[in-house]
Parts: C-alpha cells; sequence; structure tokens
C-alpha cells in the first residue's frame, strides 16, 4: 500500500498543514512532517474535505451498459472527488433481489474506485404491487439498507406503510420518489407561467407535496425512516420543515440542477434540461437553498442520470428525463454556497454517509480517520465540455458553463483514484 505526503494544505479551509496517508488511515496530520517512504504532493493553494459521498446515483449496470457502467461511473465519481455512492435500483434486472444488489456490489468492489453501496428496489420490478425481497436484500453480502422506488412512486399508500414497517425491524430507510402519478400522466415540464407559454403539460408542485406529505405522517405514525428524494418546491420545504418540528424521521436532498437551473431552461426544447422532477422556478430555487442552509434539507444528492444518445437527442417530448452530475456537483455547491467548507462538508460527506450507514466514510481528515479524501482547488475555474466526462454518457446541463473549483486528487483509504485531475485507474 502507498503511503502519501501532503504538504501545505488547508483542511476544510483552516491554516495549511500536512497530512500523512499511511496504511489506509491518516496517519500524521501536522506542520512540517516527514516520512522519506511517502509520495510527495505539494497541496499549496488546495482545500482538503472529507471523501463526498453521494446517495442517489443511477450506474445503469447491469442492463443498460450502453448509458453507463459501475467502472466508468465510479470513476467519474472519483473525479468529481467522490469515495462512495449509492446506487439506485432501477437497472434491469431490477435491483429487487439479493443476487442483483451483491452483483452491484462485487462490480464496485471490482473497479475499486469509490465504494459502491447498493440500494434495493421498494417492490418488484418497480411496479408498486408488491414488496421486493427487503430481508434478503439486507442480509446479503452488499448489506442494503435504504430501498427506493426511484423512478416511480410508492404510489399505494398502504403499500408503503408495510415498506416503512417493514424496513423498521433493522433501522432500514425508504427513500421514496415523491410523485403523485395521477397528476402527473403526460406531463413534460413544471407547471406554471413558462409551461403554458410553451403549450407544455405541466407537472403541478403539489404533486410532489402530496406524496412527502402523506409519508411523513406513515413514517410518525409507523416510527420508521423516510428519505424524500430530489426535493424541488417551496411548499415541500415547508412540509418538510413541519415534519422535522414534530420529530419525524425524515431526511431529505436536493440535487444542484435543482438549486442553479430554473425552469425557462425549457424554452430551448433542448431535452438535456428534461429532468425528473422537473426544474422549477426561481422562488422554489430561493426556498430549497435557504433550506439547504438551514439544515431543513439534509444533504447534497446528484441523482446522476447517465441516458445513452438516443434517449437525449430526440425530441422532447420522447427524451428520457435525467441529468448527469457526479463531475460537477462540487462545483455548483461552490457555486450557490461559496466557499463554505464546513457545511460543504457537511451536506455532501458527513450527513449522507451518516444516512447511509456508510461509517468509514464522512471524517473529517484527522489523525486515526480512514484517509478517504478529496483535494479540491478552489481558485481554478473550469468550462464544461462533455466530450471529456468520463461517463458514458454526454448528458450534462452544464456544457460550456465556467463553474469554480476543480479536483486535484481523491483518496479511497489512503490509495489515490484521482492525481493532478485525472483518474488513476
Amino acid at each position: 500500500m502507498n503511503s502519501y505526503l501532503i504538504k501545505n494544505v488547508s483542511v476544510l479551509g483552516a491554516a495549511p498543514t500536512d497530512l500523512l496517508l499511511r496504511d489506509g488511515m491518516v496517519a500524521e496530520a501536522g506542520p512540517g512532517l516527514s516520512a522519506p517512504e511517502a509520495t510527495v504532493l505539494d497541496a499549496t493553494g488546495l482545500v482538503a474535505l472529507p471523501g463526498l459521498v453521494d446517495l442517489h446515483t443511477h450506474l445503469r449496470e447491469p442492463g443498460r451498459e450502453d448509458a453507463e457502467t459501475v467502472e466508468t461511473g465510479s470513476r467519474a465519481a472519483a473525479l468529481g472527488g467522490y469515495t462512495a455512492v449509492c446506487a439506485m435500483a432501477n437497472t434491469s434486472p431490477v435491483a429487487d433481489t439479493a443476487g442483483v444488489v451483491e452483483q452491484v456490489w462485487r462490480l464496485g468492489r471490482e473497479a475499486g474506485l469509490v465504494d459502491v453501496q447498493p440500494i434495493g428496489a421498494v417492490t418488484v420490478g418497480l411496479a408498486g404491487e408488491r414488496l421486493a425481497e427487503l430481508g434478503a436484500m439486507a442480509d446479503s453480502a452488499a448489506r442494503v439498507r435504504i430501498f427506493s422506488d426511484d423512478g416511480h412512486c410508492v404510489a399505494d399508500p398502504r403499500l408503503m406503510r408495510r415498506a416503512l414497517e417493514y424496513v423498521k425491524a433493522f433501522d432500514g430507510i425508504i427513500a421514496q420518489h415523491a410523485e403523485e402519478p395521477r397528476l402527473t400522466e403526460g406531463a413534460q415540464m413544471h407547471e406554471g407561467e413558462v409551461s403554458t407559454r410553451l403549450g407544455l403539460t405541466g407537472w403541478p408542485a403539489v404533486a410532489e407535496e402530496a406524496i412527502i406529505a402523506r409519508d411523513v405522517l406513515l413514517a410518525e405514525h409507523v416510527g420508521s425512516r423516510l428519505h424524500v428524494c430530489h426535493l424541488s418546491t417551496a411548499g415541500s420545504v415547508e412540509v418538510l420543515r413541519q415534519a422535522k418540528a414534530r420529530g419525524v424521521r425524515v431526511t431529505a436532498e436536493v440535487t444542484p440542477h435543482h438549486l442553479l437551473l430554473t425552469d425557462t431552461r425549457a424554452e430551448t426544447y433542448d431535452p438535456v434540461y428534461k429532468v425528473n422532477p422537473p426544474l422549477r422556478t426561481a422562488t422554489d430555487i430561493a426556498a430549497l437553498r435557504a433550506a439547504l442552509v438551514e439544515g431543513v434539507i439534509d444533504i447534497i444528492a446528484t441523482d446522476h442520470a447517465p441516458h445513452a444518445v438516443e434517449d437525449k437527442e430526440c425530441e422532447w417530448a420522447y427524451a428520457r428525463p435525467g441529468m448527469l452530475g457526479l463531475e460537477t456537483a462540487l462545483s455548483i455547491a461552490l457555486e450557490v454556497l461559496g466557499p463554505e467548507w464546513d457545511l460543504i462538508a457537511e451536506r455532501m460527506s458527513r450527513t449522507p454517509a451518516r444516512i447511509a450507514g456508510l461509517t468509514e466514510h464522512g471524517h473529517d481528515p484527522a489523525p486515526g480517520a480512514p484517509a478517504n479524501l478529496t483535494l479540491v482547488d478552489p481558485a481554478a475555474r473550469r468550462t464544461i465540455d462533455p466530450a471529456e466526462s468520463a461517463s458514458r454518457s454526454r448528458n450534462t446541463p452544464y456544457a460550456r458553463m465556467t463553474l469554480p473549483g476543480r479536483i486535484v486528487a481523491t483518496f479511497l483509504r489512503g490509495e489515490a483514484t484521482v492525481l493532478d485531475g485525472k483518474a488513476v485507474k
């Protein structure tokens, strides 16, 4: 195992110091360290963060390897500063059995770029009709603790209640895609002034808010853990705030794109901006940003959703929803929050690791901590070129945008996965 001596790095924006990574741990920290056997990295001007953790990643394998694989998605994650990602269940076959989640978990271990933690489906085939093998997935080698039908809402309240009751036995989490399907049939974008002007069927905010309101009541009744995926409206923030004030065991995520982009992007009819839930209004963005800072929204999660060319480069109505996110998430966080390093570490590493139960992750770089960390150049600005993405897909909504921050290095258990901004493997 390699040893690294990182010189003159600022840990979470503090005064420059040195970090010695040895045997998968941060062995020492302090100015003026020396270690003759270690590879020395000059990190002057760089900031060290705990390795980022994404609670919402689509890796597409098995079944849609034309869009992404566990390996290519893991490489994109490492280049984005991530050391762990949670892989959603909407693969083909669906990750609704112990066999499939173990396959994804083993593929992640073989790639060795980030820790890949599978998320299991709540219902068989994501069909919303009967519960999947939740217990078998929890007992599998993958040790699944989060379950989600993401891409589909668990719309049946009785089934949602049963799922919450079932996972309570092992302190599991149901992560809900909050969308009342009867209110979004045929929807193409956010319902509002822009959709009316463009003549596109709208996706009303209340379709999200109604499901969140229902589910926090169910979670409160059962005493189980609920997580809200990709929360996107100001109304949802208020439902969440009230639930937390009552002590409901609910957490929520917001995506980078819902923090930055508005529904006016649909005016171009470029399907790269089609996403579910849809891009909302400037009023919603302001509420989401404030809630993220306040802690009402717990984390930033990418909802990294790669798609093959034919699924995006077509007419808006036929395009599949989703955007890339892993390689740009930290830059969007810097754009939105500024260099608030402790806040960024809390929302993108510590809290998602805690929610997911990833005990090796989410630790600030300090002696005795697992050496899962990333080095960021906060002074750098980069123009996003889709052709340079490590993902197999190119559906980034940030093409040609100039964003702050650059990932210089990422370490997983003390081994470099990224050096000088390039993937090691």
